[in-house]
């Protein structure tokens, strides 16, 4: 073993500095250096005479199969399922639900061939079978293991070659060829390594569970999330039962999948149709609500958009957002006011989007005008009206990926009609849905109000 030499190891993309600074010199950031220790002797290594290049022709193309995990939601944030060689990365804040799904996980996707096997670091054995029994979940064909030496876990895999390994957490696994603590940035990354190459090397498909910072980052160096293939973070409001796992990088699959659960006295459990938990419950429509189609992965949502204007009472009216960029509706306004002749510079404006979701792409941009007008009008929306598309700085509506797929989605939740960018109208019409085509924002605003007036 080569001897160790301490150093300071930058958090966010592993640069080393021989002395303390305030500013990584590599990436930048600031006060992301930590004393640790580094290996700065010669590493093992493949013999060159192991090592051939191939053309890619001569790689074989055919299609791997997936594993399912048999938790529908989370195969599709998956991509799919658990791709063989894979390794993935799940984050989230303490009690959300991580433990958990991966152990309901283990129950529903067991083989009898090649059962998975769950490696626990934080938890003791009896802890894990007391809350498999205490949720119900039947964990029969499922292997534990305690451990947390990466030496252990490797050997374990190896010997038993489960259909997936779970190691829980990754926080917890340490190498003694380090001296530095668990969880410390030589530690995460040194084995994290050892857990790919196991994977790449076996084939056996690989889930990391990681704690989060303050932040809502995966703890450790960023470089952590580059080595593995793909990275899911769950999301949840304060309060609230439903979870969101959400892929923000996946190599073998669509980013920005979503998964959506809710946590029961019995773990969790899937929601089918997301879009109606996005939607509020209301009997008759309310001024300054609008719903609105985005795309998320491989599917299209329905989420509600809320807004509120009120009198300002100071010289500085406030714009605050939850689920929506704040500078985006800053931005919008001001066009509102140009090329719609809705005046709100004086007035305090609140938007929210329902259900926790927050919301990235500017399909949003019309939605959330309508709903600001509907609420400074106090003109009530229909409940079965669609609006999406994004707005521009010249008043123009532009057209969207997906139209058409957000279109038959409303369909499908019973919405009967839709204002839309021209350019997205579908060329044969959708039986039970009107679609309002529009170019510009003077011509969305005269539909909303014709709609507005036939219900």
């Amino acid at each position: 073993m080569s001897k160790p030499q301490t150093a300071y190891v930058c958090r966010e993309c592993a640069a080393t500095s021989l002395k303390w600074q305030g500013q990584c010199p590599a990436c930048g950031a600031w006060n992301a250096l930590e004393l640790s220790s580094v290996n700065t002797g010669p590493g093992r290594r493949q013999s060159p005479s192991q090592l051939a290049a191939q053309t890619l022709a001569d790689v074989s193309d055919r299609e791997l199969q997936r594993a399912s995990t048999g938790i529908a939601e989370l195969d599709r944030a998956l991509g799919g399922g658990l791709v063989p060689g894979a390794v993935a990365l799940i984050g989230g804040d303490p009690g959300i639900g991580k433990s958990t799904l991966l152990l309901q996980a283990c129950a529903a996707g067991a083989s009898s061939d090649h059962p998975p096997l769950y490696v626990t670091g934080e938890e003791s054995l009896q802890q894990v079978a007391l809350r498999a029994r205490r949720l119900g979940i039947d964990t029969g064909a499922t292997k534990v293991l305690a451990a947390t030496h990466i030496d252990d876990i490797v050997a374990a895999a190896r010997r038993d070659q489960p259909g997936f390994l779970i190691v829980d957490s990754v926080q917890t696994v340490f190498t003694e060829q380090l001296p530095s603590a668990p969880g410390s940035v030589n530690q995460l990354r040194e084995c994290t390594a050892a857990l790919v190459r196991l994977a790449k090397s076996t084939g056996i498909a690989v889930v990391l569970v990681g704690h989060v910072t303050k932040e809502g980052q995966i703890a450790g160096p960023r470089v952590l999330e580059h080595m593995v293939d793909v990275v899911l973070y769950f999301e949840s409001d304060a309060g609230s039962r439903y979870r969101v796992l959400r892929a923000v990088k996946n190599r073998f699959g669509a980013a920005n999948e979503l998964g959506v659960f809710v946590m029961t006295g019995q773990g969790m459990r899937q929601v089918r149709n997301p879009s109606a938990i996005f939607l509020s419950q209301r009997d008759t429509p309310a001024a300054g609500s609008a719903v609105t189609a985005i795309h998320q992965g491989s599917r299209p949502l329905l989420v509600e958009v809320q807004a509120l204007t009120d009198r300002s009472g100071s010289t500085q009216p406030r714009r605050l957002t939850i689920g929506f960029d704040q500078n985006r509706l800053a931005l919008l306004l001001a066009v509102l006011h140009r090329h719609g002749g809705v005046r709100a510079h004086d007035e305090d404006v609140f938007l929210n989007v329902v259900g926790g979701v927050r919301i990235s792409e500017t399909s949003a941009d019309l939605a959330a005008l309508a709903a600001t007008v509907s609420s400074h009008l106090d003109l009530p929306l229909p409940r079965t009206l669609l609006v999406f598309g994004e707005v521009g700085l010249a008043g123009e509506i532009r057209p969207v990926v997906y139209g058409e797929e957000r279109l038959r989605e409303a369909v499908k939740l019973g919405f009967k009609c839709a204002i839309a960018p021209a350019a997205n109208c579908p060329r044969q019409a959708i039986d039970g849905l009107q679609v309002h085509g529009v170019d510009n924002l003077a011509a969305a605003l005269e539909a909303l109000r014709e709609i507005a007036a036939q219900q």
